[in-house]
Formats: structure tokens, C-alpha cells, sequence
């Protein structure tokens, strides 16, 4: 069993390697990745106990975001081989939407791994990102600016989720093996279009980041991915009918 000290060593190290320096400047695009508040992990910046926003209001609060009412399968092509991933509008509705949006864009198909992290102990697989190297998100036709997404975490046994802030509650979508999450800078809302496999199960990641979906069939073909590997394709193979644009 990995001591107490050495536990929080492995996981500055992860974190830490996963840092970028990310600003909150409107000139520059914020970098997206799997970054921690500066606060530790098991004592995140809010702790609501409750719905901060219902599903009607966070559709008024947030307009023009794409959300997945329902379920919907995506069909991922890495190196010639298929990873099918379940994303969950019930659970979390806009970040599923938006992912599936951008693959019926074919926004993904192309763009590489970016980032793989297996060293202490096995973390996630990050891409999505046009720039290839952290940097980047979706920037819809005729804009200069990303479209940005917020944190989304519905706690467990909750109605709706809570938008904009870490929660302290246990989520209904956690950090297992084979989840798929919104990658982001320090700011809640800085997500876009970034997004990242885990490799095992990251227990701290809950409350902080927006788990989406799963990886349903070819779990084991995220061990194989390599920093550079590309996604060959992504399609929505179940589920369209589900998305409100």
C-alpha cells in the first residue's frame, strides 16, 4: 500500500505534468487541459450540497450551447482500431452535447493524442486540441473567439447539476477506468473542446472536472495510445435524434 506522503508526491507529479500556462487574458485563447485548483484535491473551492442552477434555468444561462437530451454513441477510429464511447445527457447535458456537436462537425477527425501520462501509475489520454499541443479549442466559423463550455457536475441522487464550481459532493459520474471528461485551464468555465480518457480509476479528478461518458467496447486499446497517435475518425452511430443544437 503507497504511503500517505508518497500518495501526494505521485499526485503533485501528475498534476504538475499536466500544468500549462494557461492565463485569463480575452487576447489569448486559454490553454485547456486537466489542470487541479490550487486548493487539494479532497478540499475543492465550494461545496454545494444542492442544485445550483435547475435544467430550465441553465438552458436560459447558457444559450446557444449545444445539449444531449438522452444518450448517444460515438465511434472513435484510433490506429485502425474502435473505441465506443456512451456519452450521458442525462447526467451531464451540455458537455455531452458539445462533444457530440463537434463530432457530427467532424472537428475531431485528425487531430492527435496530445498528451499521455502513464508514468508514476497510469493517469488519462488527452486530445482534441486543433493546435496539437495543449493550447487550443473549437472556434466556430465566423468567430475569433473558442466556444467555451462550463464546468458541469450533477452530484449524486441530485436532480440537475451544478454549473461553474467544484463540488465537494460525491458526483454521479465519476473518475472510473474507460471515462471520458472535459479537459480545462484553472477557470470552471474554460472548457472547449479537449477531452481525455482515464487509464484508472482518479478518485481526486471527482468533483473537479466533467465526466461526460464512458468507453463501452475497446476499453483496452487506450493502453496502446501513444503521444502523436491520431484519431483517424469519430461518428455518432446512436443517438442523434438526442441532440438540441
Amino acid at each position: 500500500m503507497q504511503k500517505p506522503f508518497q500518495h501526494l508526491i505521485v499526485v503533485s507529479f501528475l498534476l504538475g505534468t499536466l500544468m500549462l500556462g494557461g492565463c485569463d487574458s480575452p487576447k489569448k485563447p486559454q490553454a485547456s487541459a486537466v489542470i487541479t485548483p490550487t486548493t487539494s484535491p479532497a478540499t475543492p473551492t465550494a461545496s454545494p450540497t444542492t442544485p445550483t442552477t435547475s435544467p430550465e434555468i441553465a438552458s436560459n444561462q447558457f444559450p446557444g450551447l449545444p445539449r444531449l437530451n438522452g444518450k448517444a454513441t460515438v465511434l472513435m477510429t484510433v490506429k485502425g482500431k474502435q473505441i465506443t464511447i456512451e456519452l450521458d445527457g442525462n447526467n451531464a447535458p451540455i458537455s455531452a452535447g458539445n462533444f457530440v456537436d463537434l463530432v457530427q462537425r467532424k472537428f475531431y477527425d485528425g487531430l492527435v493524442f496530445h498528451r499521455v501520462v502513464r508514468e508514476p501509475q497510469p493517469f488519462v489520454v488527452q486530445g482534441g486540441d486543433p493546435n496539437g499541443n495543449g493550447t487550443g479549442g473549437y472556434i466556430p466559423q465566423g468567430s475569433t473567439a473558442e466556444r467555451r463550455i462550463p464546468l458541469e457536475i450533477k452530484p449524486k441522487g441530485a436532480t440537475a447539476p451544478v454549473y461553474s464550481q467544484p463540488i465537494t459532493d460525491v458526483p454521479q459520474l465519476q473518475h472510473k477506468r474507460g471515462t471520458i471528461a472535459m479537459a480545462r485551464s484553472q477557470s470552471p468555465d474554460s472548457a472547449s473542446s479537449q477531452f481525455y480518457f482515464t487509464l484508472a480509476d482518479i478518485a481526486f479528478l471527482d468533483g473537479n472536472y466533467a465526466v461526460f461518458g464512458k468507453i463501452t467496447k475497446g476499453l483496452e486499446l487506450i493502453d496502446t495510445i501513444q503521444q502523436g497517435d491520431k484519431i483517424t475518425s469519430a461518428k455518432v452511430i446512436e443517438g442523434i435524434e438526442n441532440l438540441k443544437k
